[in-house]
């Protein structure tokens, strides 16, 4: 498996480290290892291979082996994966001390949080977005669902840009976010295309 990190993330944990907050960022960097590592695990035990991972400001990003041809269902599991993962990691972190306790739990609960929102492609958008295809069998679903996510995220980031400069480093993260749904909103029809012909799949 190929491993990196987008120029992006190391802007975003720059941020962090002029802020003076080195203890953040070590936090970060471990919780979203953690929240890949869920994925992986999942990937494996439901027989995806994960050829690349990635992490960005808003997570990972993982590609999967023939995504496109996997079910639904392995899909979903996939995506549960960093979110189950990411909850046992706030489970461990009582077991911390003290000073580093309430830190990690925070990290966590902001990863957690973050990636449970049904906007693609996090990891709740994705889980929505794959029951709602693999229940209604529905090609269009897919091009529906990342449109919807593109507007409701322009609407969040045109808020945190009023609420400068307390929401910087969300405003980043949420703009890079928004720059990856244009890229999936502008393929959406051809995704949408390729759905219609693959609806028969195993689920």
């Amino acid at each position: 498996m190929k491993f990196s990190v987008h120029p992006a993330f190391l802007l975003l944990l720059l941020t962090i480290v002029l802020y003076g907050n080195i203890a953040l960022y070590s936090a970060i960097l471990i919780s979203l290892f953690v929240h890949e590592l869920g994925h992986f695990v999942a990937a494996k035990l439901v027989g995806v291979k994960v050829e690349t991972c990635r992490i960005l400001p808003y997570g990972g990003e993982m590609t999967l082996r023939n995504e496109m041809q996997l079910s639904y269902k392995k899909l979903i599991l996939v995506a549960l994966g960093g979110p189950v993962a990411t909850f046992l990691g706030i489970l461990f972190s009582f077991f911390l001390p003290t000073l580093l306790q309430e830190l990690f739990i925070e990290v966590q609960l902001f990863i957690l949080l973050m990636n449970l929102l049904p906007i693609w492609p996090l990891d709740g958008g994705r889980i929505v977005c794959f029951a709602l295809l693999k229940t209604y069998s529905h090609a269009k679903l897919f091009e529906y669902y990342v449109s919807a996510s593109f507007y409701l995220l322009t609407v969040i980031i045109i808020v945190l840009l009023y609420l400068l400069p307390q929401s910087l480093i969300l405003a980043i993260v949420s703009l890079f976010l928004w720059s990856k749904v244009i890229g999936d909103w502008r393929i959406r029809k051809y995704r949408s295309a390729f759905e219609k012909h693959v609806m028969n799949r195993l689920t």
